[in-house]
């Protein structure tokens, strides 16, 4: 556990693993083997699968997905690895009630991930108390990545102190913050500090805040001297362009220790959200957020098409044109002629 540890509070590029589909909504191995060699040559520092944006429909029994992708995307990175050894985190979406979970855990260590981001998405009904319980439960089997989801696409409200009392679970590693809130990130940065708890890595998942997120040195919020700061990104928005986020990173890791920050950051910080609201989808609920991300990947050729397990699953009216319009405005962004140079290897 000390390896994976050290590897997230470094900070890194984690994308949130797409599901590649052919047209007639099946598994396309081609382009998800091409989709995880694209993310270990881009530099990401791990991967994510079995999240949102591979589609929790995966876990439908008819389909009986989520058991292949796992380790499809597994034994793909560690072939890709070979040419090039390096830390990599695999990181498993694990969700449900606490049955479905811990089975899932159990999968994915067999599997050889190293963590589970934690979904309590189903878990609405249970009190704080029995959500800790239901991660103690996971962490028995895996690591925890830790995940506040914002309540607009099934999360829910979690206090501070039940943050505190997460942070205090040792076999705790990371958490993602993605409330789209800017109180109830400071909760999690708060209660990470005030539990004491030097070595849990903190992963921004805000879509709306990427690079203020990882730019800003948060003050003293509570009993400890000085709270953590946000490392790194666990995000669908890194499912694409992901070498030029890679690079973002690492200018930011320079950046942010220099007092004044170049105010060219609060501008780079904008475009990256502008493009955000369109791959997302903000104007319509987030409903085509999934489609958005795969409209870049197969205009890159890394995936054929921009299908769903769900066929009501698509662009919404009007997100065609907002995506060409953030790439014609913003091309420092994308990175396809890294993608171009390469994907006929990955498509091997």
């Amino acid at each position: 556990m000390s390896d994976i540890r050290s590897h997230l509070l470094r900070g890194h590029v984690i994308p949130a693993h797409p599901l590649a589909l052919t047209a007639s909504r099946t598994l396309d191995e081609r382009h998800q083997r091409a989709l995880t060699r694209y993310y270990v040559a881009a530099g990401a520092g791990g991967i994510a699968v079995g999240v949102h944006t591979t589609q929790f429909r995966i876990r439908d029994p008819k389909l009986g997905l989520l058991a292949p992708v796992l380790a499809l995307a597994a034994e793909t990175a560690t072939e890709a690895l070979r040419a090039d050894p390096r830390p990599f985190a695999r990181i498993a979406g694990v969700c449900g009630d606490t049955k479905q979970a811990l089975a899932e855990a159990r999968l994915a260590h067999d599997l050889g991930y190293d963590a589970a981001l934690i979904s309590l998405g189903a878990l609405h009904d249970a009190s704080e108390q029995q959500l800790l319980e239901h991660c103690r439960a996971i962490g028995e089997i895996l690591p925890l990545f830790g995940f506040y989801l914002q309540p607009a696409v099934g999360g829910r409200v979690l206090r501070y102190e039940f943050w505190r009392g997460f942070a205090q679970i040792p076999q705790v590693i990371a958490i993602k913050i993605a409330p789209f809130n800017r109180y109830q990130t400071l909760d999690v940065i708060r209660a990470v500090a005030d539990s004491g708890r030097t070595e849990i890595a903190l992963y921004t998942g805000n879509d709306d805040q990427i690079v203020l997120d990882l730019l800003t040195l948060f003050p003293a919020l509570g009993d400890s001297a000085r709270a953590p700061r946000i490392v790194g990104g666990l995000l669908g928005q890194w499912s694409v362009w992901t070498h030029r986020a890679v690079e973002m990173l690492e200018e930011i890791r320079a950046a942010r220790d220099v007092a004044p920050i170049d105010s060219g950051w609060l501008t780079r910080a904008a475009a990256v959200t502008d493009a955000n609201g369109a791959l997302f989808d903000v104007w319509h609920a987030f409903a085509g957020c999934i489609a958005g991300l795969h409209e870049i990947l197969r205009r890159q050729r890394l995936m054929a098409g921009t299908w769903c397990l769900d066929p009501n699953e698509g662009l919404s009216e009007g997100q065609l044109e907002e995506i060409d319009r953030v790439v014609r405005v913003h091309p420092e962004l994308t990175d396809d002629e890294f993608v171009a140079a390469n994907v006929d290897d990955w498509l091997r």
